[in-house]
């Protein structure tokens, strides 16, 4: 088993990624509201407030998608669904896309087929 992990910097391209992971078959994920560091610092902590040029553009809240997948496939043709909608995450402020191996899970409904 693999955690997917992927922290998306454009929120309005959630529902695709989201869609495109169903139809291969990843039926299971959840969606945290997440903050990077620097929008955070730059924005709510005075001291940092000269940081705010640095972030102009990017967005105030991200989108995390957290995914446990078992097959291989399925997790690097999840990763192809994010850069076909994102764009090549080799560019800065896309996102950032990794996976953890796990070693013990429990509380998932178990893969059919």
């Amino acid at each position: 088993m693999t955690l997917l992990v992927f922290i998306c910097n454009q929120p309005d391209k959630l529902e695709e990624i989201l869609e495109g992971f169903v139809e291969i078959g990843v039926t299971g994920a959840t969606i945290i509201d997440s903050v990077g560091m620097g929008r955070f610092l730059s924005s709510d902590v005075p001291i940092f407030a000269g940081f705010r040029s640095m972030f102009h553009g990017a967005t105030v809240v991200n989108k995390t998608i957290l995914s446990v997948i078992s097959d291989r496939a399925k997790i690097d043709a999840a990763y192809r669904i994010i850069e076909d909608v994102m764009g090549t995450l080799d560019d800065p402020g896309r996102g950032i896309f990794f996976t953890i191996p796990l070693d013990n899970v429990k509380g998932l409904k178990p893969e059919l087929g």
